[in-house]
């Protein structure tokens, strides 16, 4: 099977300051891999290099046979990669279904005055967005908040409404940008079976980065573990339970705050 995304000897730096020091990830076509490492690892500036964000001074990055390196985000979104930030990119004021809306807004293939005159074919589009808008509402339970303005939704529940608005891009690849943080014990263990879904029932490729260890001990494939920008481990979750470099990493991370 050939690499879904291929990520080589990458390397970023701000000023002197290296984000990314030699990174280096393959993940294979549906796969759930994880990327940890205690706050300011170089996790996100590692998902903003693979989604545009970010252009690397070094190293390159590949979505299959595409060379994505240099290309602006809403290209690589095009190509099939959407991201649940942790930061929520939710539109507060609008409903849930209007939210899962607007990530299928790159997927409108109708003219603009096709849309003005509200045309056969515009309508069968809009009918077509909105079946999969909700199949989407269903999948993550969502039904009861449909038509609710997200700004007076629970947390959780917004965390959830972020995660169907990528699932809504229709991604071949999901970047997940700690999705539990804010998140309590029970909201937790639902967003686990959700990424288990995902993986298991839509088949989408999966990368998630946190850094709250025991949940991703339970739930990746494969783990690599970065720690100032460098990649100090990589294996199997028993591998990386195990590994000296992983534990000194946040053992040590923890004895710094203390």
């Amino acid at each position: 099977m050939s690499a879904h995304l291929d990520i080589e000897n990458v390397g970023l730096w701000f000023a002197g300051v290296r984000a990314l020091d030699g990174v280096s990830l393959t993940v294979d076509r549906g796969a759930l891999v994880a990327v940890i490492g205690p706050n300011g690892a170089g996790k996100t500036s590692l998902f903003n290099c693979v989604s545009g964000f970010y252009r690397p001074q070094r190293g390159r990055i590949r979505l299959g046979e595409r060379d994505i390196t240099r290309l602006p985000p809403h290209r690589i979104a095009a190509l099939g990669v959407a991201r649940m930030f942790q930061n929520l990119a939710l539109f507060e004021n609008l409903t849930v279904l209007d939210n899962l809306l607007i990530g299928r807004h790159h997927l409108y293939r109708r003219h603009f005055w096709s849309n003005m005159l509200w045309l056969p074919g515009t309508r069968r589009e809009e009918v077509a967005h909105r079946r999969r808008v909700e199949e989407i509402i269903d999948f993550l339970h969502l039904e009861r908040y449909r038509a609710t303005p997200v700004l007076i939704l629970p947390y959780g529940v917004r965390k959830r409404i972020e995660l169907g608005r990528a699932l809504c891009m229709e991604p071949e690849l999901l970047l997940l940008d700690e999705p539990t943080a804010g998140l309590n014990q029970e909201e937790t263990e639902d967003m686990a079976r959700y990424l288990l879904d995902i993986k298991e029932e839509l088949g989408i490729t999966q990368i998630l980065i946190e850094h709250e260890l025991r949940f991703v001990l339970d739930l990746a494939e494969r783990v690599t573990v970065l720690d100032f920008g460098q990649t100090i481990a990589e294996g199997s979750p028993d591998e990386i339970r195990r590994d000296p470099a992983v534990i000194e990493a946040y053992i040590g991370t923890a004895r710094e705050a203390g």
